[in-house]
């Protein structure tokens, strides 16, 4: 008995843990997917990584992307704290664009993402 509340305690300990990194990680992803949603011009992608306080400045982001080129090169996003509500998520990496061949590169660690959890959902809602 006592070894069944054991392997009890440590399997409910496990699986608390992985929900929990699971959780913190939706930040990061919801990023990545909104940094490669600009990189692709998919602009359902990017509003459906987007609050909707954010959608409007995410559609301007996206259209200064329209006329280049753009390839995520290394891209890897970690959060890096909070402020109140919102999860702060850096990144590196970069966004290469090329416009009439000429080659333009975006540092991704000068942005800090701001993301907030909507009903169960990570969404971008702001950059610093």
């Amino acid at each position: 008995m006592r070894n069944q509340i054991i392997v009890l305690m440590l399997a409910l300990s496990v699986l608390l843990s992985a929900c929990s990194a699971g959780n913190s990680n939706g930040a990061t992803v919801t990023v990545e997917g909104y940094i490669t949603a600009l990189a692709a011009k998919d602009q359902a992608a990017l509003i459906s990584n987007s609050c909707a306080d954010w959608e409007d400045d995410a559609l301007i982001e996206l259209d200064s992307f329209q006329l280049v080129e753009v390839t995520v090169d290394g891209m890897s996003c970690q959060q890096s704290g909070t402020d109140g509500d919102k999860t702060l998520v850096d990144c590196t990496g970069m966004l290469n664009m090329s416009y009439n061949g000429e080659p333009q590169s975006l540092d991704l660690s000068t942005r800090t993402y701001e993301v907030v959890n909507q009903n169960g959902d990570w969404l971008v809602c702001g950059v610093r």
